[in-house]
């Protein structure tokens, strides 16, 4: 069965938008940007951004931060 998921608003490049992902994904995220000294919002703006950078391959918002968090995870834990 799916997990459920917690839908949150933000604001974006002036533009709000709704983002949907797994409770476990916004904590790791607000981890990663309380970590960095950003806000929740400045850190998903920074990941709108780099998004679909390959060509032809932009994945969803929340398919993207979810990618961003696994690497970041990773990277961490790769570097202890």
């Amino acid at each position: 069965m799916a997990q459920p998921r917690n839908k949150r608003s933000l604001t974006i490049a002036r533009h709000r938008t709704s983002i949907s992902l797994e409770d476990e994904f916004w904590d790791a995220l607000g981890a990663i940007a309380q970590a960095d000294g950003k806000s929740i919002a400045a850190l998903v703006a920074e990941i709108d951004k780099t998004r679909g950078v390959k060509a032809g391959a932009q994945p969803s918002l929340s398919a993207a931060i979810r990618l961003y968090v696994l690497k970041r995870t990773r990277g961490r834990r790769e570097d202890a």
